[in-house]
């Protein structure tokens, strides 16, 4: 994972990492998991922000370290830490699926600057895709519980169904928090099928437009495997939005 964005002035952070214990691990879509950590004392974040998991005893190979990044999903008002990931077959990954509950991790962040604006006369837009939902979701809850009067929008791109994590939180989220309209889309299903009657296609143009009046106006949010991000920030730029009005982050390698 990486950002385009300066490294933002560190909340919390230790060079060493902080000690933690893996509390479960919930299955939230297709290949996709959820892993709740215990979480540290003194350990403060921004939501947006990610950190480096590291698991005891896996040994380094090759392209396979100690660590993995993962965003932070959880609030940063929350007593625990959440993360999410799809369960590729990678020597990290395997391990992860089958630590015992209870064993301890460490944690080393949080670090990265893909954290939400203060102006709240400008509304928030965030495009996610795939696995990239993970900040998003750390912002909207921090958003819900501070009663911000931001206004934000979010576009969630996947291609099936059953490969969108998080749809019960988010769909429930936009039936309580008023200032925020969520917008799932599936870009291998057609309009009908499987009995879905929303959006269909990637996130384009056209599907900003309907929903958003003044595309000048918002600061958007970009996150998802790079060639996503890539289309997606092109597509923007072609609607006027100014650079310093877009950021994005990457997720590579998940």
């Amino acid at each position: 994972m990486s950002s385009k964005l300066n490294p933002f002035p560190q909340v919390g952070r230790s060079v060493l990492g902080y000690p933690s214990r893996l509390l479960s691990r919930t299955k939230v879509a297709e290949k996709t998991v959820a892993f709740q950590f215990q979480r540290p004392r003194n350990f403060l974040f921004r939501p947006g922000q990610f950190i480096d998991l590291g698991l005891p005893g896996l040994p380094r190979n090759g392209s396979h370290g100690l660590t993995h990044t993962f965003s932070i999903a959880s609030s940063c008002f929350a007593s625990d830490i959440l993360l999410a990931t799809r369960m590729r077959d990678s020597c990290f990954k395997r391990a992860l699926s089958v630590l015992p509950l209870g064993n301890e991790v460490s944690i080393r962040g949080p670090m990265g600057s893909f954290v939400l604006h203060s102006d709240v006369s400008r509304p928030a837009v965030f495009l996610a895709g795939g696995i990239g939902i993970t900040p998003f979701l750390s912002m909207l809850s921090s958003v819900t519980i501070e009663k911000h009067r931001l206004p934000v929008f979010l576009f969630y791109a996947n291609r099936y169904l059953e490969d969108a994590a998080f749809m019960d939180t988010l769909c429930n989220r936009e039936k309580v928090t008023g200032n925020f309209h969520f917008v799932p889309t599936f870009t291998r299903i057609a309009p009908g099928q499987g009995g879905w009657k929303g959006t269909t296609g990637p996130i384009n143009a056209q599907m900003l437009s309907n929903y958003i009046s003044n595309l000048q106006d918002p600061i958007y949010y970009v996150a998802g495997p790079p060639g996503m991000v890539a289309g997606t920030q092109q597509t923007l730029v072609e609607l006027d939005v100014r650079e310093e009005d877009i950021r994005t982050e990457n997720f590579a390698g998940y």
